[in-house]
């Protein structure tokens, strides 16, 4: 007999109406002889509530949404062309978007498509729960990740969509009933997961740790468009037990070296509590984090002369003045392990051999020092040892003749400020060994959730309970922890208090798609920035893409717009 399992992959209107749109239907594993495990079948239906993290964290989805929208990341339209996409890049770091903004469709629609894919695991999962372990242990796990993109809509848009039949339509939560469902999903689950499958997969340290931010975040949740946050003692309680459970009662560990946590074998990395797994099998892996930054002359691989950046995000001047204010007279560099790791030693004879390539991490400023040749994308030029001469990098997409990879700092909207050079430029995460384009086959993990988070939410937490002397000691812990280089390992703070807790979540946790949510929760999100003077509250959330409202009109009143959109 002929078994197939199929499972239903969902347009956004199937989230609300599963029987309105068609469906693409895939074959997730099919047997001609009826041999299909069991652990198969729970494995095939599992996958697909995993399978689009990686998309959903592209540099042009959540990223941009959580980073271009802050005070981190702009992105002009660069050479006046490059990157503009009708402006939705503007809109983002603006505070002026449209329901027609396709960045935060693409975003809604990953999320979406996500949740979907999580109801229609759960229908299946759940009455094989009752008498395989193996399918226990899954359901616990999509409930959790249902419960993690639950988040993410109500973080970005203040809803949250409530569903566990896929034949009915969703409850749309707002405020505290969609926290209270959060938090009652993920308690629901927690003992039911494993701590030994990580960090690719839900963990009852990862489960404990989104807790942690859910109760963070929860005064913002419950009331968005707040004057000030209620953070409750009862809240902060929470947030003080669950980060100290996952500190104390799990195998986690800090990394000597910060940037190890971004490395292409971080999948192994102690600090990572939560993280998409992007080992070369996995086909939705990308290199996207370190290409979108830097050059359209600025190569990552000897071995692929194809493999180069695209000029895209850039920091902002407010978020590099705030490392100068930090350190005063000694250079960022010098004195904070974060803010750079210089890998790529020039020899004196200025080429390298392939194996001792390797190329600086963290914030890139000035001009850059790398792979020779003629033109875009041409063979590097090579000595006759076969080692790759190093110098100057050109950039040939700018008209003047000795016009070289120089990152200036002043970055911003006109003509001049829009330029290929504009903008200190970040390369966290390690540049894939095999991505043959520099952007397809990343080998790192994407953080979602690591250890360092949970040290500076408690700490955060014990500030809102005015223990400023605990919360020194989270931070100082963290910063004291990166022993790797212990010469610029970042010196002990004196002081603490909610501005110094901010600036210290940026040196830690920038280009990881948290600062626009931290921005707001510390009261932030409405300062001016250079391109931004926009200081209206409303704007704290997304405008719902309009696609979708139009999309759920076969049930009226279901979705309706955010205030001011």
């Amino acid at each position: 007999m002929k078994n197939k399992i199929k499972f239903a992959f969902l347009a956004f209107a199937m989230l609300f109406s599963w029987s309105c749109t068609d469906l693409e239907e895939q074959v997730l594993d099919e047997s001609l002889t009826g041999s299909v495990s069991e652990d198969e079948i729970i494995t095939s239906v599992v996958a697909p509530a995993y399978a689009l993290l990686p998309r959903l964290f592209l540099h042009t989805h959540l990223f941009c949404l959580q980073e271009i929208s802050s005070d981190e990341g702009i992105l002009p339209a660069r050479g006046g062309k490059d990157w503009y996409d009708g402006g939705v890049f503007y809109q983002l770091h603006q505070h002026e978007c449209l329901s027609t903004n396709n960045k935060i469709k693409d975003t809604w629609n990953d999320l979406t498509l996500l949740l979907s894919r999580s109801v229609s695991a759960i229908a299946t999962l759940t009455p094989m729960a009752e008498t395989d372990a193996s399918a226990k242990t899954f359901l616990a796990e999509v409930r959790g990740m249902r419960a993690f993109y639950s988040m993410l809509t109500l973080d970005l848009w203040g809803i949250v969509f409530q569903k566990d039949d896929p034949n009915e339509l969703s409850i749309v939560l707002r405020g505290d009933e969609a926290v209270e469902y959060i938090k009652s999903e993920l308690e629901a689950v927690v003992g039911d997961l494993k701590t030994d499958v990580g960090p690719g997969r839900l963990t009852k340290g990862g489960a404990y740790a989104l807790l942690t931010r859910l109760h963070i975040n929860a005064a913002v949740w419950r009331d968005p468009y707040a004057t000030s946050f209620s953070f409750t003692d009862a809240d902060m309680d929470k947030v003080i037990e669950y980060s100290t459970k996952v500190i104390n009662d799990y195998d986690y560990a800090m990394s000597p070296e910060y940037f190890d946590c971004f490395a292409n074998d971080n999948h192994t990395n102690k600090e990572l509590i939560f993280a998409i797994d992007q080992r070369p099998d996995m086909s939705e892996s990308h290199n996207r984090m370190c290409y979108w930054s830097m050059s359209g002359h600025f190569y990552g691989n000897p071995l692929f002369p194809g493999g180069d950046g695209t000029d895209g995000g850039a920091i902002t001047q407010e978020f590099y003045q705030s490392w100068v204010d930090a350190y005063g007279d000694v250079d960022p560099a010098e004195a904070d392990c974060r803010f750079w790791w210089e890998r790529l030693v020039v020899p004196a004879d200025s080429t390298i051999a392939v194996e001792d390539f390797h190329l600086n991490r963290g914030i890139y400023r000035g001009l850059q020092i790398g792979l020779q040749n003629d033109g875009h994308k041409q063979p590097f030029k090579v000595d006759g040892e076969g080692e790759y001469y190093l110098g100057p990098m050109r950039d040939y997409r700018r008209a003047a003749a000795d016009a070289f990879v120089d990152y200036l700092l002043e970055i911003d909207f006109t003509a001049e400020g829009s330029d290929y050079n504009r903008g200190y430029r970040v390369q966290k995460y390690d540049w894939s060994r095999v991505s043959h384009n520099g952007t397809s086959k990343g080998e790192h993990d994407l953080v979602i959730v690591r250890l360092a988070d949970m040290y500076m939410l408690r700490a955060e937490a014990k500030l809102q309970k005015g223990d400023a002397t605990g919360a020194l000691a989270d931070v100082n812990f963290v910063r004291a922890s990166r022993t790797a280089r212990p010469e610029v390992t970042p010196p002990a703070l004196t002081e603490m208090n909610i501005d110094i807790l901010f600036r210290e979540r940026g040196f830690e946790f920038y280009w990881e798609h948290q600062r626009r949510t931290d921005m707001i929760r510390l009261g932030k999100y409405e300062d001016p920035l250079i391109e931004k003077t926009n200081s209206d509250v409303k704007k704290r959330l997304f405008p719902i893409p309009q696609s979708a409202i139009d999309g759920a009109s076969v049930a009226e009143g279901f979705l309706t717009q955010n205030d001011s959109y």
